[in-house]
């Protein structure tokens, strides 16, 4: 029996080997139809969220007479040189190397000419492919296995044999954002790169629609053309091998429904101000077609951001427009972050969230539709932004809580952990801007403290060393 694994993400600064890695090779050709292969928000903004993944071929001729005919060599007596082994159908398990238990709804795609691929992993984590050794091999072909939230594996389909078992690694994302300047700067992006690799970040954040409204790449939803909301600052298949060879876990943002070129190009979806109007379904197409897109690029997860209504003065404008009650919004939000899940998760790729900090806290919604609890049960993972320097005077009875960014941190997760859905993972976006390495570190050791992951939001993406942990 073989056994395929991945190293872990989100232990120490295990970063994906040759294993289970998403090679550059891979996620290059992955992407280069859909990118063309062309290639802020302030810290302090309070409204800002910071948001806000054998069988070879049976031939005759195996005796001598066989042998003697088979001049063409293809192992079928005949010397016609044109047939081939028919395919095979392997079974192997997928499971969860935590707990060996049985991973349902893996998604595994194969490249090129897919066959009837992908197919998804049974109730028993049980997923059948047909495998032709000898086009597989000549073709390089790999078998690709996703799952929201888990380190995705490619493997060679023709190494497989029915009862292989491959194992899944659980990604606890520890992270910082790509900003769009990083983004179209090849050596500033590899400055990142290098700044990372010995630390135990392993996850990055890129967007993919910003606070702008722009699509930083080409895209090939047309909503973006007709909005003329397309600057092709960077290539996904470039950027993304990069990360691959770097054992990083990809996640994209979408800012949804904050959109000044949307709500300013398209009456029927605005809001108010530069809002869309979260109720109408209509307007959930355009931020689900970029994360379906984003997906099929090989990004592993897709944020979505400004997933909410209003706040502030917008609100008060759009007030006649909006849902009466704290539920009534609340289940709106609630009902686009699952119908991305629905057509997210059968591509392999996981759905988070970023929410207002104060939610965490609160016992209503705020008037902006975002509650732990409607959400939590329909996200893969949770981003509450827990920035200190967005809590006013009196917070915790601190004069200045962003002069204690531990405390604030621990009280936030502290109020919001016991409400969050079981399977749902916690991973904060923490302040990495005006404060020091230690007080960013005393955000992310109270966390790591609890289980969490987190997400350093500096809106210029840029990070020095000692505001990262070192790896052991």
């Amino acid at each position: 029996m073989l056994l395929l694994t991945a190293v872990a993400v989100g232990c120490g600064a295990d970063r994906v080997d040759d294993a289970g890695r998403d090679d550059s090779a891979e996620a290059a050709a992955a992407g280069a139809e859909a990118d063309g292969d062309d290639g802020d928000r302030t810290g302090a903004d309070a409204d800002a969220a910071g948001g806000d993944d054998t069988a070879s071929g049976a031939g005759a001729g195996d005796d001598d007479t066989g042998r003697a005919a088979d001049d063409d060599g293809d192992g079928d007596g005949d010397g016609d040189g044109d047939s081939k082994g028919a395919p095979a159908e392997v079974t192997v398990s997928v499971v969860s190397s935590v707990d060996g238990e049985p991973l349902p709804g893996v998604v595994g795609t194969l490249d090129g000419d897919t066959g009837g691929l992908p197919v998804i992993s049974d109730a028993e984590g049980a997923l059948t492919i047909e495998v032709d050794a000898e086009v597989d091999a000549d073709a390089e072909r790999r078998l690709r296995l996703r799952l929201p939230t888990w380190l995705p594996v490619t493997v060679d389909p023709t190494e497989l044999t029915s009862g292989d078992t491959i194992e899944l690694e659980p990604v606890v994302a520890r992270g910082v954002r790509v900003s769009r300047e990083v983004a179209a700067d090849d050596e500033r992006f590899q400055d990142l790169l290098d700044l990372v690799a010995p630390t135990t970040v392993n996850a990055l954040v890129f967007d993919t629609k910003d606070e702008t409204g722009q699509v930083l790449y080409r895209t090939k939803v047309a909503k973006a053309a007709e909005l003329s909301a397309v600057e092709a600052l960077y290539r996904p298949s470039e950027l993304l091998a990069r990360a691959a060879d770097a054992g990083l876990y990809p996640i994209t943002r979408v800012v949804t429904f904050e959109d000044d070129l949307w709500s300013s190009g398209d009456a029927e979806a605005k809001l108010a101000g530069d809002w869309v109007d979260a109720t109408d379904p209509a307007n959930w197409e355009y931020p689900l077609a970029l994360a379906a897109e984003a997906c099929e690029l090989g990004f592993a997860e897709v944020q979505f951001d400004y997933v909410r209504y209003p706040a502030g003065r917008t609100a008060e404008v759009a007030a006649d427009q909006v849902p009466r009650t704290p539920d009534e919004r609340s289940a709106v939000i609630a009902a686009f972050l699952a119908e991305a899940s629905d057509r997210l998760a059968p591509l392999g790729c996981g759905v988070s969230a970023a929410i207002f900090g104060i939610v965490m806290s609160s016992e209503t919604d705020e008037g902006i539709g975002q509650t732990v609890e409607a959400i939590g049960p329909v996200v893969d993972a949770l981003s509450p932004m827990l920035y200190p320097s967005h809590y006013g005077p009196g917070w915790l009875g601190f004069a200045d809580p962003n002069d204690h960014p531990g405390p604030v941190i621990a009280d936030a997760l502290d109020d919001g952990l016991p409400r969050l859905a079981p399977d749902t993972q916690m991973r904060p976006w923490i302040q990495a801007f005006f404060y020091t390495g230690a007080q960013i570190g005393a955000q992310i050791s109270e966390a790591e403290s609890r289980g969490a992951g987190w997400l350093l939001w500096n809106a210029s993406g840029n990070y020095r060393a000692d505001w990262l942990p070192v790896a052991p």
